[in-house]
């Protein structure tokens, strides 16, 4: 029998060495590395370290016998072979519906068999609300749904789900299972499975989704670390990837944050699961925004906008213009963008206050974009505009508690800039739409007409854009007067006097 060992594991990323080391070299932390003892697997336990029971009578799914593992992968001699790709269905016609719409976008349309989704967001922000009102929604409609409860008693549970409107004679589907011990979790969702198939027959096995809340509270005996560590993060996420793809179950995985807003955990957890989501709030209030950063059966990068409410969380109407709430129109240092989420298209107010430094060291502080960005933005000013802000403070924010990563927003940002330097607001109605160069030119954005129309839809009337290359300047498109710019100097002053001509003649 072999014997147990020890390993040293990196609690940053989970990068794994044989001794000691004062810096990981998988991401560059110091301090970092815990020793571990490994147990050893036996004879009789799988990859996984822990025994895999058979299933019953070939994988289960959404539709039935046919779902999850392709039954076809097993030969009359009961060794595995390989498949032709032709004999295998495609998950697209078995995705299972998701609601609210907003979500359903998020995951590509709906859930697909075997998919594993890792739902990461701050303490308090509403993941849980989030799950128990889909699994609500999922219970209603025959799908049996069951609730691992790693950090609550299903008790607290229970009193959530009668808050978000709970019928226990129409969703028996939704089921807890108090268990954070990974193998007799395995074990149970295992046999709730084979009791399904047993009790189907020969029909179709009814659809099940697995929750677990979340993934830091299991654990396993075949890993010598505590819950919550880097070690069994890695360990409990494998397995339970394991079991979906297996069994053709989605599961849901909820994950925690640490400081820097990142996923607490080995990066590698990320790398296991299909799906990543980052469940966000807007400063304190009731907004919440569900982010894809990854989705293997869907568009990355799109963006939910939820409202959390009394009876949970709630589409929100007119999102393309959430972050203009409140903006009181014509000020110094102002200036709206169209920006991509997506498929999604928002109306974004973007703030800047220039103003001239009492200490030694001007500030820069950010809120909502890059601050190297606008750094960057702010020297091309000042080389290609002629705009003095080396002595200046400056602070940009992007109003409503929104984000900005997409690189249409620079020329937005510079003009907010100028306009509050030069106390010369932006007039209203005027959108700022460029992507900049260090040499100081403008480029277009793409998917310019569907950010035109959005900001058409809501009364803005000039947009103040890049010139395309070789092509005739026009002046209008999708019901606005365009004002083509081929220089950041250009762009600037005409954004602050839409009235004056730009080079060429074009308005």
């Amino acid at each position: 029998m072999a014997k147990s060992g020890t390993r040293f594991f990196c609690k940053e990323c989970g990068h794994e060495e044989l001794r000691w080391l004062g810096r990981c070299p998988g991401c560059g932390a110091w301090n970092t590395f815990q020793e571990v003892k490994v147990a050893p697997a036996g004879g009789g336990k799988g990859t996984r370290g822990f025994k895999t029971p058979a299933a019953p009578r070939g994988p289960v799914g959404f539709s039935g016998r046919d779902a999850g593992v392709f039954p076809g992968s097993v030969g009359p001699d009961g060794k595995l072979r390989p498949v032709p790709l032709a004999e295998i269905g495609s998950a697209e016609q078995r995705r299972l519906p998701v609601e609210p719409a907003e979500v359903a976008r998020v995951l590509g349309g709906g859930l697909v068999e075997g998919s594993v989704i890792l739902l990461g967001g701050e303490p308090g922000v509403g993941k849980s609300t989030l799950l128990t009102g889909l699994a609500l929604w999922w219970a209603g409609r025959g799908v049996r749904v069951l609730y691992v409860a790693g950090e609550e008693s299903p008790a607290q549970i229970r009193m959530r789900a009668e808050r978000l409107g709970f019928r226990p004679g129409d969703q028996e589907g939704f089921a807890i299972l108090p268990e954070v011990h990974l193998e007799s979790l395995v074990e149970a969702l295992q046999n709730d499975r084979a009791a399904a198939a047993a009790a189907a027959g020969d029909g179709p096995v009814a659809p099940c989704i697995v929750i677990a809340d979340s993934v830091q509270t299991l654990h396993s005996e075949n890993v010598d670390a505590f819950p919550g560590s880097p070690t069994q993060i890695r360990y409990c996420g494998g397995v339970m990837a394991d079991f979906a793809r297996r069994s053709g179950c989605p599961v849901f995985l909820v994950g925690h944050v640490t400081k820097s807003g990142d996923l607490a955990g080995p990066k590698l957890l990320e790398h296991m699961v299909d799906t990543v989501l980052y469940f966000e709030g807007s400063d304190g209030g009731a907004i919440r925004m569900v982010r894809a950063v990854k989705n293997r059966f869907g568009t990355t990068g799109e963006l939910a906008v939820l409202e959390m409410r009394g009876e949970g969380l709630v589409p929100v109407d007119q999102a393309g213009v959430l972050f203009l709430s409140g903006r009181r129109g014509v000020e110094p240092g102002s200036a709206v963008c169209a920006v991509k989420n997506g498929s999604r298209t928002f109306l974004v107010e973007v703030q800047a206050l220039v103003s001239p430094s009492r200490y030694g060291t001007p500030q820069r502080v950010v809120q909502g974009v890059d601050s190297k960005r606008v750094a960057l933005l702010a020297a091309i000013l000042e080389k290609r505009a002629g705009l003095d802000l080396a002595g200046c403070d400056i602070f940009v924010k992007v109003a409503g508690g929104g984000r900005i990563d997409d690189p249409g927003a620079d020329l937005a940002i510079m003009a907010a800039l100028a306009s509050s330097l030069r106390e010369r607001p932006i007039p209203e109605g005027v959108l700022v739409l460029g992507e900049v160069g260090l040499t100081g030119e403008i480029r277009r954005v793409n998917d310019l007409e569907t950010r035109l129309l959005e900001a058409s839809r809501h009364g803005f009337t000039r947009a103040v854009m890049a010139q395309a290359p070789g092509a005739k300047p026009r002046r209008k498109l999708k019901g606005m007067d365009i004002v083509a710019v081929v220089s950041v100097e250009e762009a600037v002053a005409l954004a602050m006097q839409p009235e004056a001509r730009a080079a060429g003649g074009e308005r």
